[in-house]
Formats: C-alpha cells, structure tokens, sequence
C-alpha cells in the first residue's frame, strides 16, 4: 500500500503545476482551477490502482480534470458562492507569466466551456483529436468543429477593436 501512495504522490508532484495552468484556462480564476486540480487529484486517488494499470495516466487525468470543469459548469447557479470582494493577490511567480496574459484569459472567457476545453486540450496541451475526444467522451468530428468555431470566434473577437 505504501507502495502505491509513493508512487501516487511521485505521478501528482510531476504534473501539478501544468494541471494547475490547464485548469487555470480553462476557468480563468486561480481558486477554481486549485478546487478543479484537487478534485482531479481525490478522483485519482481513489482510482489509482486501476488507473496506473490502463497503461496512460497521463491521458486519463488530463480526462478527469476536464470532466471535473465540465461538471463545474453543469452545476446551478445556486450551488454556486458568491464573494463580494477579489481575495488578495498571491505572490507573482515565475512560471504564471506565461498563461497570467490577460487578453488570452479574457478571449477564453469568451468561449462556452465545452470549446475552452477543446482548445486547451488541443493547443494547450497538445492532445491529438483522437485523445482530445476521447478525453471529452465525443465524436472527433465534434472536437474538429468545436475547434473551428472557438478559433473562428477568437479570431473575430481579435479583430474587433
């Protein structure tokens, strides 16, 4: 058992950070991204001995972290908090300057969640259709049109002023 758990925690602590940056696009709010990351993580945890055995943890976390921000945003409005104020800023860090881009953050926003994920999937994180579909649990025909739009609405919102 302690086996298991070191070999858990050693597959978490390689990937968290780029988890924590796929969610944060995902998103686009820090807090929601580290609640996504850690539900991935529970889920994981939970399944671990199955998932290390399917022979692509990789490919199966990247599919629950998207699944937790699509069941995110199928969750209604009342389950939701409301914070009246912005919590306090975290200390700048070096590897947030990256995807900290505020004109990228708001052209995701513009994106409905099921296309966000698809291109960050997809251009983010380097998935193929084929992975990216699976990951979504849809047709690649629906990920190859999901990308069209999003970029296609990216690309008009870009050039708009």
């Amino acid at each position: 058992m302690a086996e298991l758990d070191d070999e858990f925690h050693a597959f978490v602590a390689g990937r968290l950070d780029r988890w924590r940056r796929g969610a944060y696009l995902m998103c686009g709010d820090w807090h929601l991204a580290d609640d996504l990351v850690s539900e991935a993580v529970i889920r994981l945890h939970r399944h671990w001995g199955k998932v290390r055995l399917a022979g692509n943890a990789d490919a199966y976390a990247q599919k629950v972290l998207a699944r937790c921000w699509l069941n995110e945003r199928r969750r209604g409005w009342r389950r939701r908090e409301r914070v009246d104020a912005d919590p306090p800023s975290p200390e700048y860090r070096m590897e947030d300057r990256i995807v900290d881009r505020l004109p990228l953050a708001d052209l995701l926003r513009s994106l409905g969640p099921r296309q966000r994920a698809v291109l960050i999937l997809r251009f983010y994180l380097d998935h193929s259709v084929e992975e990216t579909a699976d990951i979504l649990g849809v047709a690649p025909g629906t990920v190859k049109s999901q990308a069209a739009r999003a970029l296609e609405q990216l690309r008009a919102a870009r050039v708009t002023p």
